[in-house]
């Protein structure tokens, strides 16, 4: 069985259509965009409810297609491009998450926190 790439594997069901592409490539996107984009934590809780087995398969879409959106580094703007390579993300990602507020929760919102705490102290050390 391959490893997981993501932190909290416990909260996640089995990787299929967007879910694979996000899967693979959101860590190294987050890593990238971390300082573009203010409210990444908020982008890595809606990762979390996207890949949670409870989160009711509308959400579910809606949130992968988003990310699998901002996993592409080829899209409207590519996030190369310094300085603007995130804003269509940005957009595309606001849309989405605003949609789906309400069912990103508490426990997805501590998992990114976890996440991303572990991003900053491998950053550090």
């Amino acid at each position: 069985m391959r490893k997981s790439h993501h932190p909290d594997p416990e909260i996640i069901g089995p990787a299929e259509g967007h879910e694979a592409r996000v899967r693979s490539r959101f860590w190294k996107t987050v890593k990238k965009a971390i300082a573009a984009i203010p409210f990444i934590d908020e982008v890595v809780a809606a990762y979390y409810c996207a890949l949670d087995p409870e989160t009711p398969a509308s959400v579910r879409a809606t949130l992968l297609a988003a990310l699998a959106y901002f996993v592409v580094p080829l899209d409207i703007v590519p996030d190369f491009i310094l300085g603007f390579g995130f804003s269509d993300d940005i957009t595309v990602l606001v849309t989405a998450i605003g949609m789906v507020r309400r069912h990103i929760g508490e426990r997805h919102r501590l998992a990114a926190r976890v996440a991303l705490d572990r991003l900053a102290a491998e950053k550090a050390g």
